[in-house]
């Protein structure tokens, strides 16, 4: 999904070879010390930690499903052992505890005087503090203490479009795919840690969704076998002869359930645009951008975005995004803001 929506190619007024802004921003926020980067003995600090805090998972959470295996978590997993304990002594969850301690691993970013005596029994400040400080490409939230919000999973890779249309496309279309995968609980999507960390790391380079392969499980939901193969975002996405495709499954499932006709039409709008960003048909942003500046009379073929190239290229975005200038090779035919 991030090499879809993959938005992001210029930094600090350079082209770059990326198309996202995910390692940036990881690179940004990475405050580990040289002992927790691993480059020096600890001594002062207390943990060796492989990823910045803006990162992607390091362990699955498991589930009840039959589907979950314990191999699937194969990255060596770093955590305070003391609150890991404390939260198993109380009954939390194997996998839930190692999580919560995970997280603890590191140190606040930011205390505010005024909130450092809580009440825990009714007061979430102190998780929060260290929750929503751990930027991972995947959140779990619990809910609020006397709350009526319940548990929530925050999706995180996605960049952001240029238009509502484009945002509200792969918003539906992420939750569609999650009600499915609920609709349907014998099939099965998980693949190690790691792999998934190959992933994230192919969906930033140039062209990702064309020019990438991406770890993913084809095999079919009754075979029970871990059948992991490369494919291309086109196969994950719209299907081939070895895996049904993420839009059919969506798709069967609106085909389960009651959707008023203009709301299933909207959202055939937005599934098509999905399918065209999958097989290439509809560029993604960088894309776009990339092709702009290149083809711009200013630019010297030396990565530089000057800032007249840097001016045209904004008044030629806020035009789109304000449905001043058409974009069908952007937003698909017949598609506007």
């Amino acid at each position: 999904m991030m090499s879809l929506s993959a938005s992001s190619p210029i930094f600090r007024g350079y082209l770059a070879d990326v198309d996202c802004r995910w390692n940036v921003i990881a690179a940004a926020v990475d405050d580990r010390t040289a002992e927790e980067r691993g480059e020096r003995p600890l001594a002062k600090d207390r943990f060796a930690i492989p990823k910045s805090r803006y990162g992607t998972i390091d362990t699955f959470l498991g589930s009840d499903d039959g589907l979950f295996k314990p191999e699937y978590n194969d990255l060596k997993l770093v955590y305070d052992h003391e609150i890991y304990r404390h939260l198993v002594n109380n009954d939390i969850d194997e996998l839930l505890a190692k999580h919560v301690a995970h997280l603890f691993i590191r140190d606040p970013l930011v205390i505010f005087e005024e909130l450092l005596d809580q009440d825990d029994s009714v007061s979430a400040d102190h998780f929060e503090n260290i929750q929503s400080t751990n930027w991972q490409n995947v959140r779990f939230k619990p809910p609020p203490p006397n709350s009526p919000i319940g548990w929530r999973v925050e999706f995180r890779p996605l960049e952001v479009q240029l238009t509502e249309f484009e945002n509200a496309a792969f918003s539906v279309f992420t939750v569609l795919l999650a009600r499915a995968l609920l609709a349907f609980p014998d099939i099965n999507f998980y693949i190690p840690v790691t792999k998934m960390d190959i992933n994230m790391q192919r969906a930033h380079n140039r062209d990702a969704v064309f020019n990438e392969r991406f770890y993913f499980r084809r095999s079919s939901p009754a075979d029970g076998e871990d059948t992991v193969a490369e494919l291309t975002a086109n196969e994950i996405i719209n299907g081939s002869a070895e895996f049904i495709g993420l839009v059919p499954i969506v798709q069967m499932y609106l085909d389960s359930i009651s959707v008023e006709e203009n709301v299933r039409r909207q959202i055939e709008r937005y599934i098509l645009f999905v399918r065209g960003r999958a097989n290439g048909s509809i560029m993604t942003a960088a894309a776009w951008i990339r092709i702009f500046v290149r083809n711009h009379p200013a630019y010297k073929f030396d990565s530089v975005v000057s800032s007249e190239i840097n001016y045209d290229l904004a008044v030629a975005l806020d035009d789109i995004a304000n449905g001043r200038r058409p974009a069908p090779e952007l937003l698909g035919a017949g598609n506007t803001v």
